[in-house]
């Protein structure tokens, strides 16, 4: 191997170092405020009687930040470059998760939760589009892989530093992290696709209306969000309502979302790496993502039927959960392979932030079908809905391991 190959090589494997040590704050700085909910809110004096309203009120806020986030980071990653969308998102989070630790009411919570939601959507998606333009097309299923596995151990972070310190210290130490991020971002270099299409003034880039303006191209950037939707069903409502999931399952002690959420995480982490490797296995992510949202749906109803729950038991439910949606790092791959260059990174950030945002309908439709039905009934009902709606996106995308992704969208 000749020395520009080893430094190409050390090039790549920094590259995704700091992917994933990115992604790791990211997760940290998106869940925390689900590990947190109830103390902070109690501190600043949310009743018990609205700790579920007014944590849906800013849990909302924070994904409807993704929302637009997506749209933003995504534009901008295929106009100005990858690099510079990494540095603009950390440093909005970062600054916004400071603030976060000062709130003293539920308007200004949910305010900054918004803020901080919009810089949280750039993170991953401006990541997963620099591997994945970078990497071999025979490895960079590996490259992903290591991103996701290592920034979702950021949410078992999240729950360790609130379990031994205050609410407010959590958000300083995450936005500290990302803070701390910046500095290794500036030895990272930029995509070379990325480069090559810039230089091609006639081509549009990161231009979203691309998405919409043709039929072929919308359905399959919507078939690209929707078989990400069931995952953040279960983190979202599922393990973050764990207090009250408890109570009505009978459990023998009060159930605590920050645990839940970290072992989730934890199950996370790992079904990351087994769909990784699983797909690289078998050729196909495909085949992989329906093999795990089977085993989704079957650690659903373990959840749901575990009437008279210990502690104990509900951590490895957790982790079986978490396990059971760990191919996020594998969705979002397939979503970068979907699209050409010049809307490559709108595409990679924008699906999973929709997927995110797509928590808001889902809370409202949860809600009414609990008071229709009642809790458990509800988990049942929106987990069927969501998985029979991602199998159907996924059944109408084409395969994407090995594509080569050395081309544009005209």
């Amino acid at each position: 191997m000749d020395l520009q190959a080893k430094a190409n090589n050390r090039n790549v494997i920094f590259l995704v170092i700091v992917a994933a040590l990115g992604y790791f704050v990211d997760i940290y700085d998106l869940v925390l405020f689900s590990v947190v909910r109830v103390q902070s809110l109690t501190e600043i004096g949310v009743s018990q009687a609205n700790m579920q309203s007014d944590g849906f009120l800013i849990i909302n806020s924070q994904m409807f930040g993704l929302l637009l986030g997506g749209i933003l980071w995504g534009i901008l990653g295929d106009k100005l470059g990858r690099i510079k969308v990494l540095f603009g998102s950390i440093l909005l989070y970062s600054l916004a998760n400071i603030a976060n630790g000062f709130v003293t009411s539920v308007n200004s919570y949910a305010i900054i939760r918004f803020i901080a939601g919009i810089g949280l959507a750039g993170e991953l998606g401006a990541g997963i589009t620099l591997v994945a333009e970078t990497m071999d097309k025979e490895k960079r299923g590996y490259g992903t892989m290591i991103v996701g596995a290592v920034g979702l151990l950021g949410a078992a972070v999240a729950a360790t530093v609130a379990a031994e310190f205050t609410w407010q210290t959590s958000y300083f130490v995450g936005g500290g992290m990302g803070l701390v991020l910046l500095l290794l971002r500036v030895g990272t270099f930029e995509s070379g696709m990325f480069k090559h299409a810039a230089n091609q003034t006639e081509v549009s880039k990161g231009n979203i209306f691309m998405l919409f303006n043709n039929w072929k191209r919308f359905s399959k950037y919507l078939y690209c969000i929707l078989i990400g939707i069931p995952l953040w069903f279960v983190v979202g409502i599922l393990v973050t309502l764990a207090p009250e999931f408890g109570k009505a399952l009978g459990a023998t002690e009060p159930l605590k979302a920050g645990t839940g959420i970290m072992f989730t995480y934890f199950g996370i982490a790992i079904g990351d790496v087994v769909t990784g490797l699983l797909s690289q296995v078998l050729k196909s992510r495909k085949k992989t993502v329906f093999i795990f949202h089977l085993l989704s749906v079957a650690s659903v109803v373990v959840y749901l039927t575990s009437f008279g729950l210990t502690g104990s038991n509900f951590i490895w439910i957790c982790l079986f959960m978490g396990f059971s949606v760990g191919y996020w790092a594998t969705f979002v791959t397939i979503a970068s392979e979907q699209f050409g260059t010049n809307i490559r990174a709108t595409v990679t950030t924008t699906a999973p932030n929709f997927v995110r945002g797509a928590l808001i309908p889902i809370t409202f439709l949860f809600e009414f079908l609990t008071h229709k039905y009642g809790l458990i009934t509800a988990g049942y009902l929106v987990m069927g809905i969501l998985t029979l709606i991602a199998m159907f996106g996924l059944s109408q995308l084409k395969e994407s391991f090995n594509k080569d992704l050395d081309y544009l969208e005209e």
